[in-house]
């Protein structure tokens, strides 16, 4: 069973360990290993560690941290949804991403966006976000790697 917690300062080495690792796995067919490599390498910051405080949730299983998920209240920003490459497929992402919606509704906002990899784009539109235009998302790590900004309405959901 797949449990949903609000993330703590201690799980900052497996939120970032897996994020590598599921980089790796799922992004090598559409970036390339010069952008891989600058995406994963590095460490835990110290402004990461705050921004895990401050606004991130994890998908734990057995105990282990197997997912992880960000949302901004103040913008409706979806971001850093990453799962356990023995996790994909298997319902973990869409979890979070129900979790992060269902929040995104209790704070009252009435869409949501997030910056979707190449990748990523088609399981953002069978979860119903849209947006087809390819962009350039600007890393915070000084790199800019192709996205699809992508964009979903809650007001329906709100009036349940």
């Amino acid at each position: 069973m797949i449990v949903i917690r609000k993330a703590v300062e201690g799980d900052a080495q497996a939120i970032y360990d897996l994020r590598s690792r599921a980089i790796l796995e799922a992004c090598s067919g559409y970036y390339s290993a010069e952008q891989l490599s600058l995406w994963t390498q590095g460490g835990v910051s110290e402004s990461l560690i705050k921004d895990i405080v401050n606004s991130f949730y994890v998908s734990e299983s057995d105990g282990q941290v197997i997912g992880s998920g960000k949302l901004t209240i103040e913008t409706g920003m979806l971001d850093a949804i990453f799962v356990e490459p023995q996790f994909f497929g298997k319902g973990a992402a869409r979890l979070m991403l129900a979790f992060l919606e269902e929040l995104a509704t209790v704070h009252g906002l009435t869409s949501i966006k997030l910056e979707s990899t190449l990748n990523a784009a088609p399981f953002y539109r069978r979860c119903g976000f849209v947006g087809d235009e390819i962009s350039t998302y600007h890393s915070p790590r000084g790199i800019s790697l192709k996205c699809v900004p992508m964009q979903k309405s809650l007001e329906k959901r709100a009036r349940l």
